[in-house]
């Protein structure tokens, strides 16, 4: 028999790691590289750029349009690495406490 307090229970549990998983987003990093190296970009699991390095050879004024498209490129890669590692640690900080409803969408709580 479906028992709705005990869901209601489980939502609560659900809605409260989700929060604790949401706030530890800021500990969650990934690197991106472009250049073979030359420059690297550090974003955080809350999307945010915590670090940038450029090569000294990048500095020279004629290679501003190379280096802006590097900048991008690594920071673009850091992102999309970090996007796969929150949805991960979302997953596994709700894993089992939500049952598996066909059509429930928790998309939008998970990537918050």
């Amino acid at each position: 028999m479906f028992d709705m307090m005990k869901m209601m229970g489980q939502l609560k549990e659900a809605q409260s790691k989700i929060k604790a998983a949401q706030d530890n987003l800021v500990n969650i990093t990934a690197e991106g590289e472009s250049g073979a190296g030359l420059v690297k970009a550090v974003v955080n699991g809350k999307r945010l750029l915590v670090d940038l390095q450029v090569d000294e050879s990048l500095n020279a004024p004629e290679d501003a349009e190379m280096r802006k498209d590097l900048i991008i490129a690594a920071v673009n890669k850091a992102l999309e690495s970090v996007e796969e590692k929150v949805r991960q640690a979302m997953k596994e900080s709700t894993d089992g406490l939500i049952p598996n409803i066909p059509g429930l969408d928790l998309g939008s709580i998970l990537n918050g």
